[in-house]
């Protein structure tokens, strides 16, 4: 059973959203990947979207560009949560999308990251998860802290540079 969908209106998407798959292999969570289209495939988007509820699926992360529909109709077919990508496209590079995400009428909800931010959606699926999960919530506190590693090793890097006058 898989605890998070990946849902994209175009195989143009995966190249942003194979961040968000890494994120979740990195966590092993199981996931399902789809392409579907708010559009062109009304029909075949919600019935996709009411099987992974019926599944034992617990978060949707839905990618869209231009008009940016597909997460707004993800979410209105189910009451899991819906984690919306913006992707950079079409003359304003996004920033339609993330309008048109980020400003869902009230009582449909969809969680939204900035433009292109694949990796961050997972991040918030992951913490989701983590609430009800300890392992989980384990795994997302030693990610942190090796982000804090990471960055004290680059400044200690950059602080030897800068001591050597480079």
């Amino acid at each position: 059973m898989s605890q998070v969908g990946v849902i994209m209106g175009s195989d143009s998407d995966l190249k942003v959203m194979e961040d968000a798959m890494k994120i979740l292999r990195q966590f092993d969570l199981d996931y399902e990947v789809k392409i579907s289209s708010a559009h062109r495939a009304l029909e075949r988007t919600v019935d996709w979207v009411k099987e992974f509820e019926a599944q034992g699926g617990k978060i949707i992360i839905a990618a869209a560009g231009l008009a940016a529909h597909l997460p707004g109709v993800v979410a209105g077919a189910t009451i899991l949560p819906v984690i919306g990508v913006p992707m950079r496209s079409g003359a304003l590079e996004g920033v339609d999308a993330l309008y048109s995400i980020v400003q869902m009428p009230p009582g449909i909800p969809v969680a939204t990251v900035g433009i292109g931010a694949a990796r961050n959606a997972a991040l918030l699926a992951v913490q989701i998860l983590a609430t009800e999960d300890q392992v989980l919530s384990i795994q997302v506190k030693n990610y942190r802290a090796q982000m804090l590693n990471d960055l004290e090793a680059k400044d200690e890097a950059l602080q030897a540079r800068v001591r050597e006058g480079k």
